[in-house]
C-alpha cells in the first residue's frame, strides 16, 4: 500500500516532493531513526542506546513470542510484547518482562515504560508493577491507550 503524493517545500529549496509510503523499505525506517538518535545523542552526550530484543522461536526458527525495544539514557522502552494465541497462559509474557526488567537494569536504567491498549493487557503490565502514567481515551475509537511506567530498583 504506497502512495506517492507531492507537496509544496516552501521552506525548502524549492518544490521538492514529499513521499508518502504505507510500507516503507525496513533500511529507510532504520535510516530515519539513526537520524533522530544522531540528534539526541549530540543534544544529551549520551550514546548507549542499544536494541533490546528477546525471542522464543520454535525448531524452524518460527517465532511464537517474543518482546522488543531499547535502551538508551538510564531508560527502557517496550515496543512491542507478544505471545501467540497457541501460548498464552503459561506464564511466557512473564517471563519475557522479567528478562527485559533485568537486561535493563545490567544497562543501568532506573526506568521502564511502554504503552498498551485498553483491550491488550494493561492489567497484566499492573499485576507486574506497572503504573499508570496516562490513558488517552478513543485511541483507538472506543478502546484507550494506557501508557505505563516502573520504577527499576537495583537488584538486592
Amino acid at each position: 500500500m504506497t502512495a506517492a503524493v507531492s507537496f509544496d517545500d516552501p521552506g525548502g529549496d524549492g518544490d521538492v516532493p514529499i513521499v508518502v509510503l504505507g510500507d516503507p523499505a525496513p533500511e529507510d525506517i532504520v535510516a530515519l531513526e539513526d537520524g533522530l538518535y544522531g540528534f539526541n545523542v549530540a543534544a544529551t552526550g549520551v550514546d548507549d542506546g542499544r536494541y533490546l530484543s528477546i525471542f522464543l522461536k520454535r525448531k524452524d526458527g518460527t517465532i511464537y513470542a517474543g518482546l522488543h525495544g531499547h535502551s538508551w539514557a538510564g531508560v527502557c522502552e517496550i515496543k512491542t510484547l507478544w505471545v501467540a494465541d497457541s501460548a498464552r497462559g503459561k506464564g511466557l509474557g512473564s517471563r519475557l518482562l522479567a528478562a527485559a526488567e533485568e537486561e535493563a537494569r545490567l544497562r543501568g536504567c532506573h526506568v521502564i515504560h511502554l504503552a498498551s491498549f485498553s483491550f491488550q493487557a494493561p492489567a497484566f503490565y499492573e499485576k507486574h508493577g506497572f503504573q499508570r502514567l496516562v490513558q488517552l481515551e478513543d485511541f483507538p475509537r472506543g478502546h484507550a491507550n494506557v501508557l505505563l511506567a516502573k520504577t527499576l530498583l537495583p537488584e538486592a
